[in-house]
């Protein structure tokens, strides 16, 4: 009989072992998918930040780019006045002295050539 009792205790003790060890690897399964749930939650928090974020910038930089062009609409019209009034000069320059401006546009054009010509030798 005390062989039987030790054989019953025995089995007793692995029954009670493979039950601790079907309760741990329930609770490691557990507590596995219980951390990809929060890595999930996580991730998909953090993207919602980013896009947020990313839509913010997009707007401060879509603001900013406006007012630049708001700013520069003055000195861009100003510009534009400016090469007209120099082309309206130069014309009636042109008209008051044609020989001279041709001279002087020979000169130019062939000081250019000069230069380009030099500056391709080296």
């Amino acid at each position: 009989m005390p062989a039987d009792a030790a054989i019953n205790a025995q089995a007793q003790a692995e029954n009670a072992v493979q039950g601790a060890k079907k309760a741990a690897k329930a609770a490691i399964s557990d507590a596995a998918e219980a951390s990809q749930k929060n890595l999930n939650e996580a991730l998909d928090s953090a993207e919602r930040v980013i896009r947020e974020a990313a839509r913010r910038m997009e707007k401060v930089v879509r603001e900013g780019v406006e007012t630049l062009r708001e700013q520069a609409d003055p000195y861009r019209d100003m510009a534009g006045q400016q090469f007209d009034e120099a082309q309206k000069y130069v014309v009636e320059r042109v008209k008051e002295r044609p020989v001279t401006a041709t001279l002087a546009g020979l000169g130019v054009g062939l000081l250019l050539g000069l230069l380009l010509a030099n500056r391709g030798s080296k």
